[in-house]
């Protein structure tokens, strides 16, 4: 996503928009440990949705609320955006 500034309802609009895609993914997991992993967004809910990770790694399904994403904790790399 590029750096601006969002609102709440167009990061719902962005993550809707990718349910079921493969996409990349950078998330900060705190201390400076950056992770970026392929997943597939699951399941979306009100306040929060759920990714499965497609990689082979030790991150298995995982939420995020929609404020991690405007905070700029969790970054989708898809074209276009």
């Amino acid at each position: 996503m590029r750096e601006s500034s969002i609102t709440i309802n167009q990061a719902k609009e962005v993550v809707k928009s990718l349910q079921g895609k493969c996409v990349e993914m950078i998330i900060n997991r705190g201390r400076n440990k950056l992770v970026t992993i392929n997943a597939t967004i699951d399941k979306i809910y009100p306040s929060m949705f759920i990714i499965k990770p497609d990689d082979d790694i030790k991150l298995e399904r995982t939420s995020f609320s929609y404020s991690d994403l405007l905070c700029g904790d969790i970054k989708f790399l898809v074209d276009n955006m």
